[in-house]
């Protein structure tokens, strides 16, 4: 064993021995208990940032950790190879998308590879591969038959930067989720998928999610947003017509002074046909909708028709306005405005002086003079409402819903914020929609046996640098020509069933080898970042019920346990070059920081003024971001590793500190000067002049250590998953044995220790670990030992402490064998000259043993 920790020598070592013996190729074993887990699949960017590096270190630590408790452990990767960012980079770079993605990933694998990764390669999936995506287009065609999918010409989310539809999931605050872009409605032809007929099922399933973070559940529970309405007939004055209108609190209806319809609304629409000003009115508002202004003055506007309906209850006559204050969240169009009890009701009535009538009052009289007053039925009563008067708000809601039924006014109505999936996407790079329409425009599903339908063919064109469709998207088909489908698919439909082809992805019979994904499945532990828990985490979710109903797979749920991991942030640093951000390294800069490490002057070398941005995701826009090739190289990447789970909790924000990656790497080379100097000590024994009592009782004190820190680091592993806390308990067991060894070298309780040790670090940083095992002599790979057992580190006296007395009083004490006899114990006795002296002369009347703590001579 060499002298210093060379990081690049031992890695690359143990990585070509990892390749060479496929340490981490798995297969189904009926008898060995599974453990499947796994890191979101990587959009293969070309290079890793430490965002990727933090997701994929937490699932291998867990994955090594299962792998030592005797598991069968499958951990993969592979490459969400489709998608947007892929064909505008190609098109930048005038090169086809396929040939920048598959350059992408094979730097990104070596990379991957570098960092010590326990996958098993032979499953790597890449989702633009005709062989992968062709199964999807596959089950897209089954669907389709069984009427869960289908084609309709829509208002759509429309990004014009992108220029493609979003999913309602991907658009965020109006905005594009990608780009960041304002969209716009449009009305195209879009496929869908039914996701809506799975929404109870995916909210009451949330309950079996134990395991799931609870923000997360709590993000789906509310985009799924199953909402109880009173749907409530109100006949139009002076016509025939019957507007159906909703509300919350059958209540509501007492204290209706006007019915808000949104502008999409049928009669909306119907009105400004023949009236000019809603017309008008209409087509601003659409311009307008959702864009959420600070003054809100252009977000809560709406329009007079002039037209009354008439309550039902009480046969009032109840204006009809047009507003854009009704969002069509659940697709209710037609509300009931209670300007008296309902903030944004209350604001619109005050902007065009309408009428305001209150039906409840607060019977704490802080609340009484505020209006609108948000009642709840533990301190409001019914007022000005008659004989319903005095009531409170659950018994006058309970009361006045009976009466609608009875009088058939009304009914309810559960409406959804989920919409259907709609899965067109208008690119070139996407997996192609599995559909054709002949000549006479009537849509067909491409036949099976023409699948995997591949990209249409497209050329660069140098003169005008434009990519140019050769085939015209034409297919013959039993010699018969169609028109293939335009749209390609959402990448979410990629990424939705990826981690169930990783069970059996060379099987070509079908699309899932069931006997296979149904050993592997569900995912025992996932991993990634909690901005995917209203786009990916639903759909995947969604697909794999669609794949059990199929009868592909057993399960219901895909994932047992989900790891929500925090974003990994820096410092960032920007100047103004004449007015404009410029955002900058900061390994130029000159960053000057008080006693607190707060900073408080930061400038470029010449001199130039910078000015903080605060503490932002790493990323390349802002130039913030650390190169892990840089760490590996000076630092290895077992010290990475590390690093990146001892920093912080892993669900939280991680803060780049370069001083901590330094403290890990000098924690690293403290065991390694540990070690080598334990093996050049090898079975030579040096003590000091201690007695046994002494010897016994630090033996018991480093092994009671060491099996507390077994099992303390074992809890935070598994259970906790506060894999900071597990490091911090390795680093104090180690300070202490080191600290004990400078007095007393007890060479094979400090050898049992080096070699728990190593063993606990191993899910953290493989390759040390690897090494150092084989070091100390062991005829196993580390790959192939067990997780260190709490009670094979208890310590084990063969020696008990003999208390002597003579007529009960104490005189002395010492060890003996644990086995020994009561006959041998007494020949011991009288060996040892201080009792001898006292017992020759004297007449031994009674001998009383207490097996294993007493002798009592009695005289």
């Amino acid at each position: 064993m060499q002298e210093k920790y060379c990081h690049q020598i031992i890695e690359k070592y143990v990585q070509k021995y990892w390749s060479k013996k496929k340490t981490f190729t798995v297969k189904e074993i009926k008898n060995k208990k599974k453990y499947y887990c796994l890191p979101m699949l990587p959009y293969p960017s070309g290079n890793l940032h430490l965002g990727h590096v933090r997701n994929y270190t937490i699932s291998d630590v867990i994955s090594k950790y299962y792998r030592m408790l005797g598991r069968n452990v499958l951990q993969t990767i592979g490459w969400d190879a489709f998608g947007l960012p892929a064909e505008n980079a190609a098109i930048e770079r005038k090169v086809e998308p396929k040939k920048w993605t598959y350059n992408n990933i094979y730097y990104m694998k070596k990379q991957l590879k570098k960092l010590g990764f326990g996958y098993d390669w032979n499953r790597e999936i890449t989702t633009c591969d005709p062989k992968y995506y062709k199964w999807e287009q596959w089950f897209f065609i089954k669907l389709y038959k069984k009427k869960l999918a289908y084609k309709k010409k829509t208002k759509v989310h429309w990004c014009n930067f992108d220029k493609t539809v979003l999913a309602n999931e991907q658009v965020i605050n109006n905005r594009c989720w990608r780009c960041n872009n304002l969209v716009i409605k449009k009305k195209i032809s879009q496929w869908f998928i039914k996701i809506t007929k799975y929404a109870d099922e995916l909210l009451e399933d949330l309950n079996k999610l134990k395991y799931w973070p609870e923000e997360v559940k709590t993000m789906q529970k509310n985009w799924i947003g199953k909402s109880k309405f009173i749907e409530i007939k109100f006949n139009i004055f002076n016509n025939n017509e019957i507007i159906k209108v909703y509300t919350k609190n059958p209540s509501d209806i007492l204290g209706v002074t006007y019915i808000s319809l949104s502008i999409d609304h049928y009669f909306s629409k119907k009105i400004s046909k023949i009236n000019t000003s809603v017309n008008k009115f209409i087509k601003i508002s659409k311009k307008l909708i959702d864009i959420k202004y600070p003054n809100d003055k252009l977000n809560n506007i709406g329009i007079n028709t002039n037209l009354f309906v008439i309550n039902p209850f009480n046969k009032n006559k109840i204006p009809i306005w047009i507003s854009n204050c009704v969002k069509n969240d659940y697709g209710v169009k037609a509300i009931i405005s209670i300007p008296a009890h309902n903030k944004n009701d209350f604001n619109f009535s005050k902007k065009y002086s309408l009428n305001i009538k209150k039906i409840f009052k607060s019977t704490d009289k802080k609340y009484e003079s505020n209006l609108p007053y948000i009642f709840n039925n533990n301190n409001s009563i019914i007022c000005n409402c008659n004989k319903f008067n005095n009531l409170n708000f659950k018994d006058i809601n309970n009361i006045i819903f009976d009466i609608i039924l009875i009088k058939k006014i009304g009914c309810l109505k559960y409406y959804y914020r989920l919409k259907d999936w709609g899965v067109s996407r208008q690119r070139y790079w996407g997996a192609p929609i599995p559909m054709m329409k002949n000549k006479h425009g009537i849509i067909k599903p491409i036949p099976d046996n023409y699948l995997p339908i591949l990209l249409s063919k497209y050329k660069y064109f140098k003169e005008n640098n434009k990519l140019i469709l050769i085939d015209k998207n034409k297919i013959n088909i039993n010699n018969k020509i169609y028109f293939k489908e335009k749209d390609t698919f959402d990448t979410f439909m990629e990424s939705s069933w990826y981690y169930i082809r990783y069970t059996c992805p060379n099987f070509n019979k079908s699309m899932i080898n069931s006997k296979k994904a149904n050993y592997w499945l569900p995912i025992d532990q996932y991993i990634g970042g909690i901005e995917h828990a209203t786009m990916h985490l639903i759909y995947f979710r969604f697909y794999h019920k669609l794949l059990r109903d199929a009868g592909f797979i057993k399960s219901s749920e895909p994932v047992k346990k989900l790891l929500c991991q925090g974003m990994v942030v820096n410092e960032s640093f920007y100047c103004l070059d004449n007015g404009i951000v410029k955002w900058l390294s900061n390994k130029n800069l000159i960053i000057k920081r008080n006693k607190n490490d707060k900073i408080i002057k930061v400038y470029k070398k010449n001199g130039t003024k910078v000015f903080y941005a605060g503490i932002n995701k790493m990323s390349k826009s802002k130039k913030n971001g650390i190169d892990p090739k840089t760490i590996i190289n000076n630092y290895g990447a077992d010290t990475l590793r590390m690093f990146i789970m001892f920093a912080a909790p892993v669900s939280i924000k991680l803060k780049w500190n370069n001083n901590g990656i330094k403290g890990i790497y000098r924690f690293l080379n403290k065991i390694w000067n540990f070690v080598y100097k334990h093996i050049k000590f090898k079975k030579i024994y040096y003590e000091k002049k201690y007695k046994l009592i002494k010897k016994e009782k630090l033996c018991k004190k480093i092994l009671t250590n060491l099996n507390e820190t077994i099992k303390k680091v074992s809890n935070y592993i598994e259970k906790k998953q506060l894999f900071n806390k597990a490091i911090s308990l390795i680093m104090v067991l180690l300070n202490n044995i080191i600290k004990i060894s400078k007095k007393y070298y007890y060479y094979e309780i400090i050898n049992k220790c080096l070699l728990v040790i190593i063993r606990l670090i191993y899910p953290f940083t493989p390759h040390f670990s690897f090494y150092l095992w084989n070091k100390m002599g062991n005829k196993k790979n580390i790959d192939e030992v067990l997780w260190p057992l709490t009670n094979n580190y208890l310590y084990k006296n063969n020696n008990i402490l003999i208390l002597i007395q003579i007529n009960g009083k104490f005189k002395t004490k010492f060890l003996i064998s644990n086995n020994i006899s009561k006959k041998k114990i007494i020949d011991i006795i009288f060996k040892k000259k201080k009792i001898y002296k006292i017992l020759k002369n004297s007449k031994i009347l009674k001998i009383i043993y207490i097996k294993k703590k007493v002798i009592n001579f009695i005289i």
